[in-house]
């Protein structure tokens, strides 16, 4: 298989300019470098390389994306190569050289984050800085970025929004010092799709549980800063969701998540044998074609699991049709909106990050490091394409 190759010419300019310029090239120089590197990543992530036909190639080139990047060489103006991928479920393309954001930027917010997860002194994550970063960092430095950063993430956090016809909220738990006694804390997340089509993160709100006043204060700051036009609400069964809801935005739909009712299920099916069967009986009830479909199929479960497990089947009675709301919804989005699923990738990447701290010692380190992680997967999404046609017959 070929790939693109390393474009010559832009080597021996490279090269020229060191020769002639010295060290103030180099910033100039890296750029050029970077810029070549990303190519070179993107067409080993495609499988294939410009215009090359392969059976192996897994999507398109799809243009460039301007981004700015300060490093100890001095400031790049890179162009970062994006992608069109042709297989479902694949993550976008991002070179490994950036990251998902500026390094150095990066670098400053995580030694940040360690400063108030480790509770180490300015000075500490001065030394810190300047070994990820390449350049002398001041203790006064760190101080006001710190206040920069909070501010700036604060400002994401009370930004207007608009029409958002699909919301999804869901809640992960993170191990937090508090009092001196290490609780439990729901760090509170909601998504949305909006008029356009795009996936938006919505809010994150860091809480002392999933209680319905909790719930119902996030729910109305939402609806505080412009948040309308909601056609259906996608959650699990939590009772603080389900009431906060309630007290809040009464009228809206709302599908109780499918995937969840799945697992739900299982704690009343009498027998380990009968799982699997059990789980595909419900499977099917909901890929039904359209609802009077589905409901017929969950009367015929009901009736043949009455006599075996007539636990299970007045459960499946009373809660499987929570999960049918999702079925006035045009055909096309249904897939999409029938889970809290969608979510998973907020929860994957705050994984990743906040694993490294394994204990936050108070919440405002939490929601600072949640709301960063947060920010960059919203401004990706809202970038990237579209996530829904919120037109099928157009």
């Amino acid at each position: 298989m070929t790939h693109h190759t390393p474009n010559s010419t832009n080597f021996e300019l490279v090269l020229e300019l060191l020769t002639e310029h010295g060290c103030g090239a180099y910033s100039t120089a890296l750029e050029i470098l970077m810029n070549e590197a990303m190519l070179l990543e993107r067409s080993k992530y495609l499988g294939a390389g410009p215009f090359e036909r392969t059976g192996e190639r897994v999507g398109y080139a799809n243009g460039f994306k301007p981004k700015g990047l300060n490093m100890s060489a001095g400031h790049l103006d890179l162009r970062v190569p994006k992608t069109r991928e042709t297989k479902e479920g694949m993550e976008p393309f991002y070179p490994n050289a950036l990251e998902r954001g500026s390094r150095s930027e990066r670098a400053l917010s995580l030694a940040l984050a360690e400063m108030y997860v480790q509770g180490v002194s300015t000075r500490k994550v001065a030394a810190i800085t300047e070994q990820l970063c390449g350049f002398e960092v001041s203790s006064m430095q760190v101080s006001r970025a710190s206040k920069l950063l909070d501010e700036e993430l604060e400002s994401w956090r009370t930004r207007s929004l608009g029409e958002t016809p699909y919301v999804i909220i869901d809640a992960r738990y993170e191990k937090v010092r508090i009092d001196g006694q290490v609780r439990s804390v729901a760090v509170l997340l909601a998504i949305g799709v909006n008029a356009e089509g795009k996936r938006m993160v919505l809010g994150i709100s860091v809480s002392l549980s999933e209680a319905e006043v909790h719930w119902r204060h996030f729910l109305e700051s939402l609806v505080q800063r412009g948040l309308h036009g909601i056609q259906m609400v996608t959650s699990d069964d939590h009772s603080g969701i389900r009431a906060a809801l309630r007290a809040v935005l009464p009228s809206t739909p709302w599908q109780r998540c499918q995937f969840h009712l799945q697992q739900n299920a299982q704690a009343y099916v009498p027998r380990a044998e009968m799982k699997k069967p059990v789980a595909a009986k419900i499977r099917a009830i909901y890929n039904a074609p359209n609802l009077s479909e589905a409901q017929r199929s969950l009367k015929i479960a009901v009736e043949e699991l009455s006599a075996r497990a007539p636990e299970l089947a007045a459960w499946m009675e009373a809660n499987i049709p929570d999960g049918f709301t999702v079925f006035s919804l045009p055909e096309t989005h249904r897939k999409r909106l029938r889970t809290s699923n969608a979510i998973e990738r907020l929860n994957r990447e705050f994984r990743r990050r906040s694993r490294v701290a394994t204990l936050f010692p108070n919440e405002a380190s939490l929601l600072r490091l949640g709301t960063a992680v947060v920010v960059e997967i919203s401004e990706e999404w809202e970038t990237g394409r579209v996530y829904l046609t919120m037109n099928p017959n157009a």
